[in-house]
């Protein structure tokens, strides 16, 4: 029962960061929007600019503030090392061309442990959890399961699945 208060602090400090992330993207949606940023201002003249979209990356695809899901190419997500719960803009061109930017990275976290295959899925054991790794992710730094490898997660990650890969050691 002691813990009971110290779970709900920890549960209120991941709404309250999710909150902010909420924010942080509707803040740059609506200065995307109305054009408050005079940076924003001239990309939005550009004639190929399609529809932007913001969203967070949950690890694998974007979830767009539209509530719709979009592919995040997975060797984007390896290269630029994204972590579950970064903002991130979507621009869809008018000839369809999907382009990315990381707008909002979290505050993260880098932690060492062993990778592991399990179904078919590329899991980093660390202590007593298992996070994911995108497979474009092994295969460019050439690991093997039983390696020792170093990832990224989110500072707060008790709701964490997925981790991205930073190195293999």
């Amino acid at each position: 029962m002691a813990d009971f208060p110290e779970k709900q602090v920890k549960r209120l400090r991941t709404l309250i960061q999710e909150a902010e992330t909420s924010l942080a993207a509707a803040k740059e949606l609506l200065v995307s929007i109305v054009g408050e940023d005079p940076t924003v201002t001239a990309s939005l003249t550009d004639d190929n600019l399609g529809k932007i979209i913001e969203g967070v990356f949950d690890g694998q695809i974007m979830v767009g503030s539209d509530g719709k899901t979009y592919p995040v190419p997975a060797n984007y997500a390896s290269k630029s090392k994204l972590v579950q719960g970064d903002i991130l803009k979507l621009t869809i061109a008018d000839d369809g061309a999907f382009m990315y930017k990381q707008i909002g990275p979290i505050p993260r976290k880098q932690i060492v442990g062993m990778l592991e295959l399990k179904d078919g899925h590329y899991f980093v054991n660390v202590g007593e959890r298992a996070y994911r790794v995108l497979l474009a992710s092994v295969t460019y730094f050439k690991a093997k399961p039983g390696d020792q490898v170093s990832v990224n997660v989110p500072e707060d990650d008790d709701h964490t699945e997925w981790a991205a890969l930073e190195a293999a050691l």
